[in-house]
């Protein structure tokens, strides 16, 4: 297999490179010849992708001491997830001291709505922000063009590089604004119960989401984890959010959606998405209330307030 020598693309710092390819065969040399640079540079790499690709790479390069192959199915199909699951990932190798890379494909074949592509497609620009004040380390995201061409343009939009045919050059398309932070929401599925709340009315609040999951056979454990981040998002509502909200219910695409509206204004875009320290004050609401839902999509500016949708899976 040969490889064409890489460009260097200057400066020092976390590197996010997309890598477009067509098919397993190029999936397969692309990402081989970024982990063999890697390890002719004697650095570490993490491969974090979905199985099957996995299975390509473990046949052509195994695990051992400088290449880590790690379980993601617990967090893949969790954009909010994904920020702190890499921190966890990478941060064996960065106390070593060694120079770290990452290979990380979202599973895109796996993708359950438009909201579910969008938040992905989000994470990917928020890695940039997540990692720019972190320990220096280099990420590759190999992206399917077979899949949606069209889609390629969004990805470039997300990612400072790109990689073609061994070589690395900045991306003209990269949009340093955040361009996801405020891509609209879609109007709720109609029809759907409005509840107005404000202190006092955490109890009612959570009838009112009982009351819509009884309807939707949504029930026991996971019916308990969404009242609990329900009063996480209520709670931060009636804080901060201008003394209460509005909550809205339905069902969509065999889910149930709990929206939250207030006048408040969430001015980090990471918040929720990194674990707290033990010694952290505050944050851990949002971050909880990731792992307890199956999808959180949060919409913040100054002049409109803030919005935060969660998705819960309801039973087949």
């Amino acid at each position: 297999m040969t490889s064409t020598s890489p460009t260097r693309v200057t400066g020092t710092g976390y590197r996010h490179e997309l890598y477009p390819y067509s098919g397993s065969d190029q999936f397969v040399a692309g990402a081989v010849s970024f982990i063999q640079e890697a390890l002719d540079g004697d650095e570490a790499v993490v491969v974090a992708v979905p199985q099957e690709k996995a299975s390509l790479l473990r046949a052509e390069i195994r695990e051992n001491d400088s290449v880590r192959y790690v379980d993601t199915s617990r967090v893949a199909r969790h954009p909010g997830r994904l920020i702190s699951a890499w921190q966890e990932w990478i941060q064996d190798h960065v106390s070593e001291g060694r120079p770290v890379r990452g290979i990380g494909e979202s599973p895109w074949d796996s993708v359950r709505s438009p909201a579910e592509a969008e938040e992905l497609r989000y994470h990917e620009w928020l890695l940039n922000r997540a990692f720019t004040q972190g320990p220096a380390w280099w990420l590759l995201c190999p992206y399917d063009v077979a899949r949606d061409e069209a889609a390629l343009t969004e990805m470039s939009r997300c990612h400072p590089q790109i990689r073609r045919d061994g070589r690395t050059v900045l991306s003209e398309d990269y949009d340093a604004r955040a361009p996801y932070a405020f891509v609209p929401l879609t109007d709720p599925c109609d029809p759907y119960d409005e509840f107005h709340y404000t202190s006092g009315d955490l109890a009612a609040l959570r009838e009112k989401i009982a009351a819509c999951a009884e309807q939707h056979g949504l029930a026991g454990r996971r019916l308990r984890e969404l009242h609990l981040a329900a009063t996480e998002v209520a709670t931060n509502s009636i804080r901060h959010g201008g003394g209460g909200g509005v909550l809205r219910t339905w069902g969509e695409e065999r889910r149930l959606v709990c929206e939250f509206r207030d006048a408040g204004y969430l001015e980090d875009p990471l918040a929720g998405r990194s674990m707290p320290t033990p010694t952290q004050v505050g944050g851990r609401g949002l971050w909880l209330v990731h792992q307890l839902c199956d999808l959180v999509e949060i919409r913040s500016t100054p002049d409109a307030g803030t919005t935060i949708r969660l998705h819960t899976e309801l039973p087949e």
